[in-house]
């Protein structure tokens, strides 16, 4: 369980890091709040890939849908962010201007 625990965050971390690296522009997240972005969007990125058929509910897991499952996960982070930079800090997406 406490390994399920600490993988979840240090993946929540990486997707996290990874979508504010690839917005360009400062952030004011705290690290508690870029592993949530990292995890929020990976729920969002596994809930579109999902429903658009990249991945399939078997317990096997394939190259191809690794990489999918990835970059979907990286995708979702960074639709968050971009909605977290206009929605709440009501600012451009790549500046504070």
């Amino acid at each position: 369980m406490l390994g399920a625990i600490l993988s979840l965050l240090v993946s929540g971390l990486i997707v996290g890091l990874l979508a504010r690296f690839a917005v360009p522009g400062k952030d004011p997240l705290k690290l508690w709040q870029t592993i949530m972005l990292g995890i929020a969007g990976s729920l969002l990125g596994g809930v579109l890939a999902g429903l658009l058929g990249f991945i399939d509910g078997d317990d096997t897991v394939e190259a191809g849908e690794a990489v999918s499952s990835f970059l979907f996960a990286l995708g979702g982070a960074i639709v968050l962010l971009i909605l977290y930079r206009k929605l709440v800090l009501k600012r451009a997406i790549t500046g504070p201007s």
